[in-house]
């Protein structure tokens, strides 16, 4: 794989350190930037931008730090996007969470709250949603050499109901089913977490180490 930089974006909500083990590792010859600054992240020639926490947290960090102008820049840019876990709720229209909060936009939809979802046998499920769980994914460059249906590790109570039918690159069911993956153009967002999903979501993150940003 040839050498790239790619900026992991901290603004204070995430789990910073195992995304970029595991970038070392799919990636050896790349530059991992976990930085704040927005000139390192315009510098690089891709962008992850991961979340964990609170929506209202984080998008409260996020405009404080200009961050909000800078990830619509980016993703205008061209260059490959990766959104993960928050990080994909943020790229949304808005959230149920902390009473309603606005978010950035970059993706038509809404995240929701799970409530009491129900297994197929009719028994409550547990919210958080917590473990894994299958995803039924489309045709799109970030899934290649990952099987149909595999399972990847989710941590989450509410859940993206994507606005636009067309951009679910991957669907998972707890109760209800939700967008587990959305893709336009240059932009790739997952509910899950590659980093903790063992070989399939080293391989998803592999992909994107090696994507051009195009479908």
């Amino acid at each position: 794989m040839a050498s790239t930089t790619v900026a992991v974006i901290d603004y204070g909500m995430g789990n910073l350190h195992s995304v970029a083990s595991a970038l070392g590792h799919v990636a050896p010859d790349a530059e991992v930037w976990v930085t704040a600054d927005p000139e390192r992240v315009r510098t690089a020639e891709r962008v992850i931008f991961p979340g964990v926490g609170a929506i209202r947290d984080c998008m409260a960090e996020i405009r404080r730090l200009g961050f909000d102008a800078l990830l619509h820049e980016q993703v205008a840019s061209g260059k490959p996007v990766l959104g993960i876990c928050v990080g994909m709720q943020a790229l949304l229209e808005h959230s149920e969470e902390n009473g309603g909060v606005d978010c950035l936009g970059l993706l038509p939809g809404e995240v929701r709250f799970f409530g009491a979802p129900k297994g197929p046998q009719g028994e409550v499920l547990k919210v958080p949603h917590m473990g894994w769980n299958q995803v039924h994914h489309s045709d799109h460059p970030l899934w290649q050499g990952i099987a149909q249906d595999t399972r990847f590790y989710f941590v989450h109570s509410y859940y993206v109901q994507s606005g636009d039918p067309t951009l679910v690159a991957g669907e998972c069911q707890y109760g209800v089913p939700f967008s587990a993956a959305l893709a336009k153009a240059n932009l790739f967002a997952v509910q899950f977490h590659p980093e903790k999903s063992h070989e399939a979501g080293l391989r998803l993150l592999q992909n994107f180490m090696a994507w051009d940003g195009r479908p």
